[in-house]
């Protein structure tokens, strides 16, 4: 005689009323008229004999992919990866999980003939650091977007752009260029003075040709600024800039809320970078950047124009849409 337990239509039943009707165990028994043994027997049956099939759905990949969509479409963007980080994470995994996705798209994003700009700073001198390699024999151009010399390292890591540009074409193949300038002059007479040298202007032939900019979004906050670790400006002269309104920088070019770089011509005039109308005609713009407390210069960066994919951690991007 054939034992219940064995009755493929009984144990369909069982499970159906367990896993869709959501009736207990005991329900089951009472309803079946079977013992509770047997309806835990037949549970397992079901799972074994592919019955019933369980799947844990990832609801990570469905939630940042409509955080995502939401953010573009709010703020107009090309393109948002929003990075995988919950409220555990270390700091350094974080910068180690952003390197990586940034590496990663960079390398599906780049294809022969492209010219590359990069930009200084850690959020840049990380990415260069990912274990992972990639393909090396391609016809890439790597520039700075900015002045590369400094007799400066922060904390013993060169993160000035002609180092960065270097790094990116040992990452991903291809050629680098240097731009022979310090970033900051101390006059805009003087940084004019500079660039009519041939042997540092050429770099600016090289800008007409970019396909992408890559940046980091720098905040005028004194314990987390690249511009006052590398001394090109004073805490003292960062504050009155932040009273004047500036919430963030590229390429070392300050703006505010609006994106407008104006209100800081008297720095901004001294910097020797790619100009911010230039920087905006370029296809792909990529800016990266991470932490709640960067979305106020995110946010500026978009309003001026500076990017149109952003590559950033949740805690921002839910912030920018707050």
């Amino acid at each position: 005689m054939k034992k219940i337990v064995d009755d493929a239509r009984t144990i369909y039943k069982c499970c159906s009323l367990y896993y869709e009707d959501n009736k207990s165990q005991q329900e089951i028994c009472e309803y079946l008229q079977i013992s509770r043994a047997t309806v835990s027997r037949m549970l397992k049956a079901g799972r074994e004999s592919g019955i019933v099939t369980i799947t844990v759905q990832n609801p990570v990949k469905y939630s940042y992919g409509e955080l995502e969509k939401e953010l573009e479409k709010r703020f107009g963007l090309k393109e948002i990866i929003v990075v995988h980080t919950d409220v555990f994470d270390h700091q350094s995994n974080i910068v180690t999980r952003l390197s990586e996705e940034t590496s990663m798209y960079l390398d599906a994003l780049f294809k022969d003939g492209d010219y590359i700009g990069v930009s200084m700073g850690y959020t840049m001198h990380n990415i260069t650091k990912v274990s992972k390699r990639f393909e090396s024999k391609r016809d890439l151009m790597f520039l700075p977007l900015l002045g590369g010399i400094s007799q400066r390292k922060l904390n013993k890591e060169d993160v000035q752009s002609n180092e960065i540009a270097a790094r990116f074409a040992q990452l991903y193949g291809g050629k680098y260029l240097q731009f022979l300038s310090p970033a900051v002059l101390s006059s805009q007479e003087v940084l004019e003075g500079l660039l009519k040298e041939e042997s540092i202007n050429y770099i600016f032939d090289y800008y007409s040709k970019l396909t992408t900019v890559i940046f980091g979004v720098g905040i005028p906050k004194r314990e987390k600024s690249t511009v006052v670790a590398s001394q090109y400006i004073d805490e003292a002269y960062l504050d009155q800039m932040i009273a004047d309104g500036a919430v963030g920088d590229v390429a070392l070019r300050f703006f505010n809320a609006a994106g407008d770089v104006s209100p800081f011509a008297d720095f901004n005039s001294r910097v020797s970078s790619i100009s911010m109308e230039q920087l905006k005609k370029v296809p792909n713009r990529i800016a990266i950047a991470s932490g709640a407390h960067k979305a106020e210069a995110v946010r500026g960066a978009i309003n001026g124009g500076y990017l149109n994919v952003l590559i950033t951690d949740v805690a921002c991007a839910e912030q920018l849409l707050k």
